[in-house]
C-alpha cells in the first residue's frame, strides 16, 4: 500500500508514527506533506518515507490519500489536488474535523471513494478509537481504512450523522481523560505521594479500569460493585464526587463541546 498524508501536523504526524511502528501493518511508501517541512527532516532518512511540500506529487505517487489538514485549509487542498485524483486509483480518507463527505465530493466527485474518519492522538501508540463513515464508492474500499486504523487501535463504522458526536467522545475525549488522570494525580500528591509516583498510580489505574471493561464486557457499575463494600471508603468517596457533580459536569462538558463543534 502506498500512502500519502497531506498535512503532517499533530494528527498527521501521529498517524505516520503509528503506521511506521506497527509490526502487523506494512506500507510500501509513505509520503508526508507540509508547508514547512523543517520539522520532518529526520523522516527523510527512512528508506520508505518521502517528505515534500508538493501535495500533487504525493497524491500521484500514492493510492491511499489521508487528508489531515485543519478545517480552514481543506478547500484549498482539495482545489489543489482535484486534478490529479483518479477515482479508479485513489481512496481519499479525511480526518478533518467537522467537514462532511459531501463537501469533499463537491471537489472530487461522487465517483471518488471518500472515507471520513475521526481518530485521536493515541494513534501514535497504536491505541486510537477511530470512527469511520463513507460515501457509496468509499464503502467498496472501507476495508482499506479499517486495515490502516485497526492496526493503530480500534475502529467503529458509524453513520456520518454521528461523526460530530464521535469527535467529542473520541478525539476531544483524550483531553477529558487526561484531565481526570491529572486530577487523580493531584489528589494522590495531597495524600502523600510524590508527583512521579502519583502520576504512575493514576495512569495505570485508569488503564486497568479500561482493560477490565474491554476484557470482561461488563458494564462499569458491575465492576464498581466489586470494590464498593457496605459503609466502605470507596462508596463514600464516589457519593461525595456525585454530590459535587462528577457525572453531571462530564455530561455537560460533552454537550458543550458538541454544541461548539456544531458551529464549525
Amino acid at each position: 500500500m502506498k500512502i500519502a498524508i497531506i498535512g503532517a501536523g499533530n494528527l498527521g504526524y501521529s498517524i505516520a508514527i503509528g503506521i511506521l511502528t506497527q509490526k502487523d501493518f506494512k506500507v510500501k511508501n509513505l509520503y508526508l506533506t507540509k508547508r514547512d517541512i523543517s520539522s520532518l527532516s529526520s523522516w527523510g532518512k527512512l528508506p520508505n518515507v518521502k517528505i515534500s511540500t508538493d501535495n500533487k506529487k504525493a497524491v500521484r505517487s500514492s493510492n491511499v490519500v489521508i487528508i489531515a489538514v485543519q478545517p480552514n485549509q481543506l478547500k484549498n487542498v482539495l482545489d489543489e489536488i482535484k486534478e490529479v485524483v483518479n477515482p479508479k486509483k485513489h481512496t481519499i480518507i479525511s480526518t478533518v474535523t467537522g467537514r462532511r463527505i459531501e463537501e469533499l465530493e463537491s471537489f472530487l466527485g461522487s465517483e471518488t471513494p471518500i472515507i471520513r474518519t475521526m481518530p485521536n492522538t493515541a494513534i501514535s501508540v497504536g491505541k486510537s478509537m477511530t470512527c469511520i463513515s463513507a460515501n457509496m464508492k468509499g464503502m467498496e474500499n472501507i476495508e482499506q481504512a479499517k486495515t490502516i486504523f485497526n492496526s493503530l487501535g480500534k475502529t467503529l463504522c458509524i453513520e456520518e450523522k454521528l461523526m460530530q458526536s464521535a469527535t467529542v467522545i473520541c478525539a476531544s475525549g483524550i483531553a477529558f481523560w487526561m484531565r481526570l488522570i491529572r486530577a487523580t494525580s493531584q489528589g494522590a500528591i495531597q495524600l502523600g505521594f510524590d508527583a512521579k509516583e502519583a502520576q504512575e498510580l493514576a495512569m495505570h489505574t485508569c488503564l486497568g479500569a479500561a482493560s477490565l471493561l474491554i476484557q470482561s464486557g461488563n458494564h462499569p457499575e458491575q465492576e464498581i460493585d466489586k470494590v464498593t463494600t457496605p459503609s466502605g471508603c470507596t462508596i463514600e468517596g464516589l457519593n461525595e464526587m456525585e454530590h459535587q457533580g462528577l457525572s453531571s459536569s462530564l455530561i455537560k462538558g460533552l454537550i458543550t463541546s458538541f454544541e461548539k463543534i456544531s458551529q464549525i
